[in-house]
């Protein structure tokens, strides 16, 4: 499955456009990593455990909406985007969405 963020895939022609495709994940580390993450907090610094899950959530939501487009029968998703949400404290949505096609 070839994804790209761009409206077309280099050297690649799009014979069929199947719609939009999207994957997405809520994730919360537990307790202890956000009392971790509220000091930190004082300190200043990254927030390690927070890079990690939202590392974690986007390679799910693609793989999500990977298998969405697959199911359609595409071979390429472009236009690939994200978007991030806070849904409670310490718990992000992350979503991955994009245009299914098919390419030659």
């Amino acid at each position: 499955m070839e994804l790209t963020n761009l409206e077309t895939v280099p050297g690649r022609t799009i014979v069929r456009h199947l719609g939009l495709v999207q994957g997405s994940t809520v994730r919360s580390k537990h307790v202890g990593r956000d009392l971790l993450a509220g000091l930190k907090n004082f300190v200043g610094g990254e927030l390690r455990a927070y890079t990690e899950l939202l590392n974690e959530s986007r390679g799910e939501a693609i793989e999500r909406m990977v298998a969405q487009a697959s199911a359609v029968g595409a071979n390429a998703v472009v236009n690939v985007r994200f978007s991030t949400s806070n849904i409670a404290a310490g718990a992000a949505e992350v979503m991955a969405y994009g245009t299914a096609v098919v390419i030659e």
